[in-house]
């Protein structure tokens, strides 16, 4: 509980100033949202059922309303001064409810035919937290539904995981202080995100009932990565 009271404090703090932020910080990140957006693969013009996990500001969400015109979008974060600035940027969108919640207890009060992510399941804290949550997605999503993620990642070893965090300080070093990598960014990493390897990630998909499991995009440690149930 006081790791996710701490990650809601630091949203909270960071709301206003979140979509300048992330694109300082995060590689090529429209592209990687625009990845999330066209590996759903469902039918643009049937209605669709939507919920984002830990929508943040909203920036998904609107991603896929843009190409799901019909859908029925539920956007859920931790974080309520998230949803404020969610509620403004999806403004033109009628068929969007906003709730929070945090991912430990969440309750799927429907079935979706499309779960999307994106920066946010990395705070789930154990592996066995991170299994249990996706078989809870599994069995949220209709037949034939769709669950993408767009997140930060582990190497698969320590050389690749040392070379995965020198390639993300030569981003942010285009834009941000080397200071402030160090002493604020680097160290929030470390003391709140809790990534994964992609691999196992797939591999807890699968074992959860997840078909059609596939890496879209990744730029070294962030990656897009989808499955079907």
């Amino acid at each position: 509980m006081r790791h996710t009271n701490r990650i809601k404090t630091h949203f909270d703090n960071e709301a206003r100033e979140f979509d300048n932020i992330i694109l300082r910080l995060v590689p090529y990140y429209p592209a990687m949202i625009e990845a999330l957006a066209l590996s759903v693969c469902l039918d643009r013009g049937a209605p669709v059922e939507v919920i984002d996990l830990g929508c943040g500001t909203g920036t998904s969400a609107l991603e896929i309303l843009k190409h799901y015109p019909h859908a029925s979008m539920t956007c859920m974060d931790l974080s309520a001064k998230m949803l404020d600035i969610a509620r403004y940027k999806l403004r033109e969108y009628p068929d969007v409810r906003f709730e929070q919640g945090s991912f430990a207890d969440y309750l799927f009060d429907r079935q979706y035919d499309l779960a999307v992510s994106s920066l946010a399941l990395h705070h789930i804290e154990t592996l066995d937290e991170k299994l249990e949550f996706y078989r809870r997605i599994y069995n949220a999503l209709a037949p034939g539904g769709v669950f993408v993620n767009a997140d930060i990642v582990l190497g698969s070893s320590d050389r690749l995981q040392d070379m995965y965090l020198e390639r993300w300080k030569n981003f942010m070093l285009k834009k941000v202080p080397a200071d402030e990598i160090e002493n604020t960014w680097i160290n929030k990493y470390h003391d709140e995100d809790r990534p994964e390897v992609l691999t196992r990630h797939l591999a807890m998909m699968s074992e959860c009932g997840f078909g059609e499991t596939d890496v879209v995009w990744k730029y070294y440690n962030f990656a897009v990565y989808r499955g079907r149930r």
